[in-house]
């Protein structure tokens, strides 16, 4: 039986899953979307990222990606029934090798928030969730103790895209973001 689905996608984690397990492609998120939920009706789709870092004084490739995700984001938001939510790219320091070390924010605690309260007012059946973020856990036990189906969308169970085992295991439905279903809604 076909119910109401909201999508929720952490778009730092669904660039991992493009960037190692589908390199090179890029996806049609409209019809992406329509895949992860039918048979059921959309409510709304929520992309969360943030924007690139930006030193005080911006470089020139900080600030071409910077113009990039801006871009991508307005498209997004142009499309039907879709919702971008950004947090904040917090710089942390270097690692051991000297690259910088940045931190999303604000952004599991949107995907949260947003899930409960779809789910507490009864306006969805299915919670759709592209992530791998053990962060989702108390959000999700909250969303299914309103009795909302929550489905998983993820990358593979090996290598940089692996979502958190407790994720996983806390989602009543799991699916793979697999090199068909990429095929499938690839941007043409």
């Amino acid at each position: 039986m076909a119910g109401t689905a909201a999508v929720f996608i952490d778009g730092g984690y669904l660039d991992k899953v493009l960037e190692y397990d589908h390199p090179g492609k890029k996806i049609d998120f409209a019809r992406f979307v329509i895949e992860l939920t039918e048979p059921d009706e959309v409510l709304r789709t929520y992309y969360y990222h943030c924007l690139p870092y930006q030193s005080r004084i911006p470089t020139a490739d900080e600030r071409q990606r910077y113009a990039a995700m801006h871009r991508f984001t307005t498209a997004l938001k142009h499309l039907p029934r879709f919702e971008v939510r950004l947090g904040r790219l917090v710089y942390r320091g270097n690692d051991t090798n000297g690259r910088p070390i940045f931190m999303q924010k604000r952004v599991d605690t949107m995907i949260g928030v947003d899930m409960a309260l779809l789910a507490g007012k009864g306006k969805i059946t299915n919670a759709v969730v592209v992530s791998g973020d053990s962060d989702m856990v108390p959000a999700i036990e909250a969303v299914k103790r309103e009795g909302v189906l929550v489905t998983l969308w993820h990358g593979d169970y090996t290598g940089q895209s692996r979502p958190s085992r407790e994720l996983v295991e806390i989602c009543d439905e799991r699916n793979r973001i697999t090199t068909a279903l990429i095929d499938k809604v690839a941007r043409r």
